[in-house]
């Protein structure tokens, strides 16, 4: 059995947006009880519509935030408890790479002190070291080291993407946070960044951690996928086994989304009706009842549980066992769709990417 590398037990995170000279304060519960594992050595997607508590979530595992309520276990410490030295010694073992490639780097600093930095900052390595080890990430994620002494604004976005993976695997990270890692990026060149994310995986032995809402790059990437709705864990299980047989209404209307490249290809589209609620003032019961197409009194009034109806699936719907919903069109199974083709012809590009690198009298792989 895979060990488990980190867990969340109970996460709730509260914000107040605002505080009237009288009465109580507006208090928006973005992350509502949440508990999930996380296992050594996987890619953990995330996903879900915007506003449903993502971000936040990815923040509390890495503690970027701390939680109203509840705990994040690694190994067998609460991190939330963590000060001083120990929480510096965690921070070099999680790192995050951040949705947007433009504001995330620092635009006075070159390529090589951004990516020294955590080095500097965590002591490691003597000056000539910290250069040497500059110069391999940048060859890791497709770069030259003498990219080291431009700076950023002298890089496409993509390439900027590769600066934040290399900066964040400068500490030898065992779990990586994407927080939407390719949404910034035209669709021509996020399968390059998102396939560099899976071979440096293989390569450090990294777990993955991926926010994300584009859910065909979700289907290649990851090994498991969350479902979130309304700051709640929805649903939770094994990627292939999810695209094929959702267990929630809501993850059937997120599959039912995904276009079918495939000539001739028809499917049924799960309408939701409505906007989500205002997490504000959050519906009682389940929390989805307000669109869902299944929904029953029961739902308006109990408040489901996330619960495991089969091996390696948890769902939070009273109904799971009794509804037959529809995954992924078999159409879209059968042939690669858009975005696996993107990736295909990537992973081929690669042999060449790597001579190009080699050979300074070619330029590296663009956009």
């Amino acid at each position: 059995m895979t060990q488990t590398i980190l867990s969340a037990r109970g996460l709730v995170r509260r914000f107040i947006t605002g505080k009237p000279l009288f009465g109580a304060p507006t208090v928006v519960q973005a992350v509502n009880d949440v508990s999930l594992e996380v296992r050594q050595g996987e890619t953990l997607a995330i996903v879900g519509e915007s506003g449903c508590g993502k971000s936040t979530l990815a923040r509390l595992l890495t503690r970027l935030i701390d939680p109203t309520e509840g705990s994040v276990i690694y190994g067998d410490r609460d991190i939330a408890s963590l000060s001083g030295t120990e929480l510096r010694a965690l921070r070099r073992e999680m790192q995050f790479i951040f949705q947007d490639p433009f504001s995330s780097l620092n635009p006075r600093m070159t390529v090589g002190a951004l990516i020294e930095e955590p080095l500097r900052i965590h002591r490691l390595g003597t000056a000539p070291e910290r250069r040497a080890k500059v110069a391999g990430l940048l060859r890791k994620v497709g770069l030259r080291p003498e990219h080291a002494d431009r700076y950023p604004h002298e890089f496409s976005g993509g390439q900027r993407q590769r600066i934040g993976i290399a900066r964040a695997l400068a500490t030898g990270p065992k779990i990586v946070v994407g927080d939407e890692p390719v949404s910034a990026l035209d669709v021509s060149i996020q399968a390059q960044v998102v396939n560099i994310l899976e071979d440096l995986k293989e390569e450090l032995g990294l777990t993955l951690i991926i926010i994300a809402h584009d859910l065909a790059v979700i289907r290649h990437i990851s090994d498991r996928v969350a479902v979130m709705y309304l700051g709640e864990i929805v649903e939770l299980g094994d990627a292939a086994d999810l695209f094929a047989t959702p267990a929630h209404p809501y993850t059937e209307a997120l599959l039912s989304a995904i276009p079918i490249p495939a000539t001739g290809a028809r499917k049924a589209r799960t309408m939701l009706e409505g906007d989500p609620p205002n997490p504000i003032a959050p519906p009682p019961g389940c929390r989805f009842h307000t669109r869902c197409p299944y929904a029953q009194a029961k739902c308006r009034d109990e408040r489901p549980e996330l619960r495991t109806p089969s091996p390696d699936r948890q769902v939070a719907c009273h109904f799971a066992e009794q509804l037959s919903l529809t995954g992924v069109n078999a159409a879209m199974a059968a042939r690669p769709d858009a975005a696996q083709r993107r990736f295909a012809l990537y992973s081929h590009a690669r042999a060449a990417m790597a001579g190009a690198q080699t050979d300074k009298t070619k330029p590296t792989t663009e956009e």
